[in-house]
């Protein structure tokens, strides 16, 4: 009885699929192939558009004169930080975490001096050289 149902219940859908529905209208293929490539054009150009929006939004939101600078940013754990931020000529150490917000940890009498050259972060050698330093005398 099982195997009838089962058997039966496989049947149904391909016995529908393949009736002609009457009173239907023919469906042209090549107006629904225009149609959603106009529509995924359109929204990719909605997603290009917001982007540009957001980026010029932004720009009007920090002013032309910077008056707060990050001189350097060091984290500390996972999430927390410290930074040195220089405000008009004074330097202050902040710590920085999600649960305790900005912190002022101190303000330095005499300025950080900066370095002139930014250090320069370490030169990754090849694959060549690394199998040149493993190869066996």
């Amino acid at each position: 009885m099982r195997h009838t149902l089962a058997a039966v219940g496989g049947m149904l859908p391909c016995a529908l699929l393949a009736a002609p529905v009457a009173g239907a209208a023919p469906v042209d293929t090549g107006a629904e192939l225009v149609r959603v490539l106009v529509s995924l054009l359109g929204v990719v150009a909605l997603i290009f558009f917001v982007g540009w929006m957001s980026r010029r939004a932004q720009a009007r939101v920090r002013p032309g004169g910077r008056k707060i600078r990050v001189v350097e940013s060091m984290p500390v754990g996972i999430k927390d930080r410290v930074m040195l931020i220089e405000v008009g000529g004074t330097q202050l150490l902040v710590g920085a975490s999600p649960t305790g917000g900005l912190r002022t940890l101190h303000v330095l009498d005499t300025p950080v001096a900066e370095d002139a050259t930014p250090p320069q972060a370490p030169t990754l050698k090849g694959f060549r050289d690394v199998l040149s330093q493993w190869k066996r005398p």
